[in-house]
């Protein structure tokens, strides 16, 4: 790696975003024998996904709620690989308590069936439907995999398929909806279809463990921003943070030479691979690329926030570790207390709460949001009314996940671009899942097989 026109040994890449799918991207390279140089713009590792520690309270607060699944064999195997798999915690049988008001509780329990049979156990327990709409949900799992197979779901959003699938608005509100937008992150009247079945298919309809819940034991940015770095500058890499590009800097042969930091700082190699946004990206390509169509239709992607809410209570409202509400505008609660017993905090009470797709809420004040979630909490738990709130936080991710429209979805690209040394990978790029943890590692794996397989590894 250089700072000067000197041209670069074959092996040395420069990966630009240090979230999943770039540090997950490092660290395959690095593995391989690749000298990598990961360069993050932001004071800290982590992309969108990231933790920091409140001085308050000692918590580690994450930015969101991410939750892993056991599906995620990418993101598990990426997590393993840099010495971290300890930090993870199983939750081995699937169990959610949906709340559609005070005291109508039902839970989504897996039996100890094998997949995907315990899913219909689920069901088959699930109170929040009728006999009629516990079947007919069944048959719709089934007809939707078939449907998936034939190539069907195409052009069709959520609420498109509910309507082939014959599926009740109850059934709709208290089962469909709440796992499509959690998974996607946006209203069903605009998702797609198809993104929605690979996730069911992958963790509902496959091995029993693949529907696993696997939370993190400590903050996001210390379950593997800390390792992957490490592991990247074992091999002789390096991470910068603070160190944000400017520019890619074309060379000869429509290859990229160079990155140019800010400051004028340059950094040549022998392949580049950005892991950022697409917006992000566009402000990157030197001018004769951004007319290229594999890139000027990257513009057409939308993105959908998301804002999660952090509250302390003077005392434990509920002992479930994970709620799913029904029919509000706060759509989950996570018991960090219950998830996270065994750390043993002082404060009781810390609830995290998370409203995904939130486009007409996303620019309403802090205050106005933290009293919409407290209004629906206390109309799910109305024993949250006797506590007292000793602090909260609301955090908001305007440009969360790309949008899982049938547009965007179409638009999504591939690791590998017309610039023949140039690379992308993030949650965005085409790997027929939504915008996850998991698509990010996908991408960022991708990319580095395809650097090695360029330089003939």
């Amino acid at each position: 790696m250089t700072t000067t026109n000197t041209m670069p040994g074959a092996k040395d890449v420069v990966v630009i975003g240090a979230g999943f799918a770039g540090l997950s991207a490092a660290v395959a390279l690095a593995s391989k024998g690749f000298r990598v140089v990961v360069l993050e713009g932001k004071p800290a590792l982590g992309g969108r996904a990231y933790s920091f520690s409140d001085a308050e309270t000692g918590d580690f607060v994450d930015n969101g709620q991410h939750v892993l699944m056991g599906c995620y064999s990418e993101t598990l195997d990426f997590i393993e690989q840099i010495g971290a798999r300890d930090k993870l915690v199983f939750q081995e049988d699937l169990e959610i308590e949906m709340l559609a008001g005070a005291g109508r509780s039902a839970r989504l329990r897996t039996s100890r069936l094998p997949g995907p049979l315990h899913m219909s156990g689920a069901l088959l327990g699930y109170g929040h439907l009728t006999t009629r709409e516990r079947v007919a949900a069944m048959r719709a799992g089934f007809k939707l995999l078939a449907m998936r197979r034939r190539g069907e779901l195409k052009n069709l959003t959520v609420s498109e398929l509910m309507d082939r699938l014959g599926q009740s608005e109850n059934a709709r509100q208290c089962f469909w909806y709440p796992i499509s937008v959690a998974t996607l992150n946006d209203e069903p009247e605009s998702s797609s279809a198809e993104l929605l079945a690979e996730v069911l298919k992958r963790a509902f309809f496959s091995r029993r463990r693949d529907s696993a819940f696997v939370y993190s034991r400590v903050g996001l940015s210390d379950l593997y921003c800390t390792g992957a770095k490490q592991f990247i500058e074992r091999a002789g890499g390096a991470v910068e943070t603070r160190a944000t590009v400017e520019m890619l800097e074309p060379g000869e042969g429509g290859r990229i030479q160079s990155v140019r930091l800010r400051g004028g700082r340059r950094i040549e190699a022998s392949n580049f691979i950005a892991a950022v946004p697409a917006p992000q990206l566009m402000r990157l390509l030197p001018e004769n690329a951004v007319a290229n169509n594999f890139f000027a239709r990257l513009a057409g992607l939308s993105s959908s926030p998301i804002i999660c809410a952090h509250v302390w209570f003077d005392r434990e409202i509920t002992d479930s570790p994970f709620v799913g509400f029904i029919d509000t505008t706060t759509q989950w609660m996570f018991n960090k207390r219950r998830i996270f017993s065994e750390r043993g905090e002082q404060h009781p009470g810390y609830l995290s709460f998370v409203i995904s797709g939130a486009r007409k809420l996303i620019d309403l004040g802090n205050d106005e949001l933290i009293a919409i979630v407290m209004r629906d909490l206390k109309r799910m738990i109305p024993a949250a009314a006797e506590a007292n709130v000793v602090k909260w936080l609301v955090l908001k991710e305007k440009q969360a996940t790309m949008a899982p429209d049938l547009s965007s979805h179409e638009l999504r690209p591939t690791v590998e671009t017309p610039i023949p040394n140039f690379f992308l990978a993030g949650d965005w790029i085409q790997t027929g899942l939504p915008a996850t943890i998991e698509s990010a590692v996908i991408a960022g794996r991708a990319a580095a097989n395809a650097i090695v397989s360029r330089a003939g590894g």
